[in-house]
């Protein structure tokens, strides 16, 4: 074994490459894709290392050509999840005493898979299973990965480091033990970076896991396993299953070795989980960590002095990039009247100019949303927006589902604060706008602050220091992240760390060593050199 003091480097950011007509990587990518839609391939569970299928197996659909099939999984059922608490109970003597440097070198590996070798394929395949354009792939399905690997890796060396002082005679030590039993990883369809960091994160401290994803990710989920098995993943360290949600949750959270749930998806479920685990706390070995990030109702607040069209470009960005399909989207804002008229042509001027279709064709702003039942959904709001008196349709309202789930980006004013679609999580390209006298900016940031249950991204746009200083005051609790005079969306691992409070959850911090804490159960160790041999103390001498 070694004994260096290993140090690992720090990290930098994956950079964004832009994918420009004539690069390397456009041609590359453009490759991968064409492969991609030539073939049809099968997508099974991976349970202690093994490919697993049922006699179930799901057709995977592009959400922007819904006729065309990319492949298929094979759906799991209760068995397979038990089998996977089995398989990740007997990796998990082995993985948590492994050297934390081996550990390490498999995840660096892995993110350099990710950056290299691997990076046309996991784009792709966000790309065609998620309906992403290829630069909000790139910067999630590539660069978010590997970021989150990289400092991962330095986030646990600075955490290793944190010791104990000691005494004269005694040597204090901090060991960071993993939880005692696996987590649970249930991840969302939006983000690929965030499905492979909420198993990889707690793997890295030693934990073994259970990874559901959602069905609507499971294409790219197949590339994610790929990879760490490449970068030299023990089998049963992370067990990758398709099943129904309250089937996992009847075998896992009534299980005396569930030990954490890693989360992102509705605020909805999120409550239902932990009421459930909240119900069973008396089954299990130790109290579970919930971590969970989950919804957004996130907003812009623009003060009189802001810069027009830096406003209108974050507006038009953090609403409509990825189809709103971000839980730091922004669907709210506030804009004061001596603005609106130039803000509102700005907005009309970018949603008409945008291109709506497949993300195949690289001219293409706007891609699908992502299935019939988030289509559906959308449209209802829309469609209360066209129907109600205290609502308008600046711009967009239109959708098609004849090929694919399109719906055209929407701008709805608004003369009620608390309208509908002011107040209610979206989860798609529909921004609402309500427009303030500039005298009430303070009684507009109360209002900001008092409509939605969620806290999760914000953003203030000011050119008066004073508005920002008030501002970040009464928003203190508004949101997690929170931005001036830029998008509330694209947070970067380790610059930005990303949760909310409130309805948006934990406030765990993924992207930095916040998270991290929460998948150890420390233990303090006190070695004694020279213990006492005798029970008297000096004050008890005559």
């Amino acid at each position: 074994m070694s004994n260096a003091l290993i140090d690992v480097s720090s990290p930098q950011n994956e950079p964004v490459l832009a994918y420009r007509p004539g690069s390397k990587e456009r041609k590359e990518i453009e490759l991968v894709l064409a492969s991609l839609q030539s073939q049809k391939i099968e997508i099974p569970m991976v349970i202690g290392g093994k490919k697993v299928v049922s006699d179930q197996k799901v057709s995977i659909h592009p959400p922007h050509q819904k006729d065309h099939v990319l492949g298929y999984f094979y759906k799991g059922n209760k068995e397979h999840v038990q089998q996977a608490i089995t398989e990740a109970m007997r990796a998990k003597h082995a993985w948590e005493r492994l050297d934390w440097k081996s550990r390490a070198s498999i995840f660096l590996k892995a993110a350099d898979l990710v950056a290299g070798k691997y990076r046309a394929q996991i784009n792709a395949a966000t790309m065609l299973g998620q309906s992403k354009n290829v630069y909000q792939a790139e910067i999630d399905a590539a660069c978010e990965f590997a970021d989150f690997l990289r400092f991962n890796v330095a986030f646990m060396c600075d955490m290793y480091k944190g010791q104990p002082s000691s005494s004269d005679g005694v040597w204090n030590t901090m060991e960071y033990r993993p939880l005692e039993g696996f987590v649970f990883a249930l991840t969302p369809f939006n983000f690929t970076s965030i499905a492979a960091n909420l198993g990889a994160a707690p793997a890295l401290l030693g934990n073994t896991v259970v990874w559901k994803p959602a069905e609507t990710q499971i294409y790219s989920a197949k590339v994610i396993m790929d990879i760490f098995e490449e970068a030299g993943l023990p089998q049963g360290v992370i067990n990758l299953v398709f099943v129904d949600g309250p089937e996992a949750g009847e075998v896992i959270f009534s299980h005396p070795d569930f030990a954490g749930l890693h989360f992102t998806g509705s605020t909805k479920v999120f409550q239902h989980l932990w009421k459930e685990i909240g119900a069973n706390i008396g089954k299990y070995k130790s109290y579970p960590r919930i971590v969970g990030e989950t919804g957004g109702k996130d907003f812009i607040v623009a003060h009189p002095s802001a810069n027009k069209d830096q406003l209108i470009t974050a507006l038009t960005r953090a609403a409509f990039e990825f189809q709103g399909q971000k839980c730091s989207a922004c669907s709210r804002a506030y804009i004061p009247q001596s603005l609106w008229e130039d803000v509102k042509a700005g907005l009309v001027r970018d949603v008409e100019s945008m291109k709506m279709g497949s993300p195949l064709d690289f001219t293409n702003f706007i891609n699908a949303v992502i299935d019939q039942k988030s289509f559906d959904k959308i449209l209802n709001y829309i469609e209360k927006a066209k129907q109600s008196s205290d609502a308008l349709i600046v711009v967009g309202g239109q959708a098609d589902s004849s090929q694919g789930y399109f719906i055209q980006p929407t701008v709805i004013q608004t003369t009620n604060p608390h309208f509908v679609t002011m107040e209610e999580e979206i989860f798609g390209p529909v921004l609402t706008v309500y427009v303030y006298q500039d005298q009430d900016f303070e009684k507009t940031l109360q209002l900001v602050d008092q409509t939605s249950p969620y806290a999760l991204t914000g953003s203030i746009f000011a050119k008066q220091p004073e508005a920002i200083e008030k501002a970040k005051d009464v928003l203190r609790h508004a949101a997690g992240n929170f931005y001036i005079n830029d998008k509330p969306t694209g947070a970067v691992v380790g610059q930005q760390p990303f949760g909310g409070a409130r309805g948006s959850g934990t406030n765990d911090k993924a992207g930095s060593v916040l998270n991290l804490y929460r998948w150890v159960s420390a233990r303090t160790i006190k070695e004694t050199f020279c213990a006492p041999t005798d029970y008297r103390y000096p004050f008890m001498e005559n």
